[in-house]
């Protein structure tokens, strides 16, 4: 049985890390899938395919942004336990 005390032990910036990975997967795997039809020869994708893959970086930065949220919330919660 789980403790009351655990079951909201969601830091800051722990829902932008996970957002920001999923974002990224979803950039890599349209990066595969446009880079693929280079090497089968085949037709190229459309401009827009090329812009998903853009969303590596995208989700990369989000997920940096809320790896440095949880930093500085758990900083913050330092500095208020040593007071």
């Amino acid at each position: 049985m789980r403790d009351k005390t655990q079951t909201n032990s969601a830091a800051p910036g722990d829902r932008m890390i996970r957002s920001g990975a999923i974002v990224f997967f979803v950039g890599a795997v349209s990066t595969l899938v446009t880079v693929a039809p280079l090497f089968f020869g085949a037709k190229p994708f459309p401009t827009y395919m090329y812009c998903m893959s853009m969303l590596m970086g995208v989700g990369f930065l989000l997920a940096g942004a809320g790896v440095l949220r949880s930093v500085t919330a758990g900083r913050r919660q330092a500095r208020a336990a040593a007071r």
